[in-house]
């Protein structure tokens, strides 16, 4: 494991190890507190519940998969299990550039249920970020335009100037593969 995959994989372990830690004494607790992993897709800020995502890693050499959606880039062998890696940025139609993932310069996002187990590619590294879960805001209003469904987005989050999106990955695999199975 490379000194960065190291530090990726121990930043993840010390965020998910506070997220589940009691509140420190002596710290004002004002409210619940969101664990997130924040990544960039076509140059805006997405996160996702820290407690969806199993591991970072950098993506592996990929193998095509005939006959699967166009935002599923391949299989990879990520510590021998196989797993479809997804391009969020195509399935949201954000970017019709397919990305070319022959070379270990971008990174998965792991997320893994009882019954799912996904890559989701991301360009960069993610980064984590704690908040307080008033500064989510659900945003009904705005989501209304969006093809996501809604409960594919838990929000939008505040943090100083920036907004990220907070999406649920899991709702939105189970949301496809409901579609998929003609549910």
């Amino acid at each position: 494991m490379s000194s960065q995959q190291e530090a990726l994989s121990s930043s993840l372990e010390e965020l998910k190890k506070e997220a589940s830690s009691p509140q420190k004494e002596g710290k004002q607790n004002s409210g619940e507190r969101s664990q997130l992993i924040v990544f960039k897709l076509a140059g805006e800020e997405y996160a996702l519940p820290i407690d969806q995502v199993k591991e970072v890693v950098l993506t592996p050499r990929l193998a095509h998969v005939p006959h699967t959606p166009p935002y599923i880039l391949g299989a990879a062998n990520i510590r021998g299990s196989v797993i479809a890696i997804m391009d969020l940025e195509h399935k949201f139609q954000l970017s019709d550039r397919i990305v070319d993932v022959k070379v270990q310069e971008h990174y998965s996002l792991v997320i893994e249920n009882e019954k799912f187990k996904v890559g989701v590619l991301v360009k960069e590294v993610p980064n984590t970020l704690s908040i307080e879960a008033e500064d989510i805001d659900d945003s009904k209003e705005v989501l209304q335009f969006s093809s996501l469904k809604e409960e594919c987005v838990r929000g939008i989050a505040k943090v100083g100037d920036r907004m990220i999106i907070l999406l649920d990955i899991i709702a939105m695999l189970e949301i496809d593969d409901a579609s998929n199975a003609g549910i």
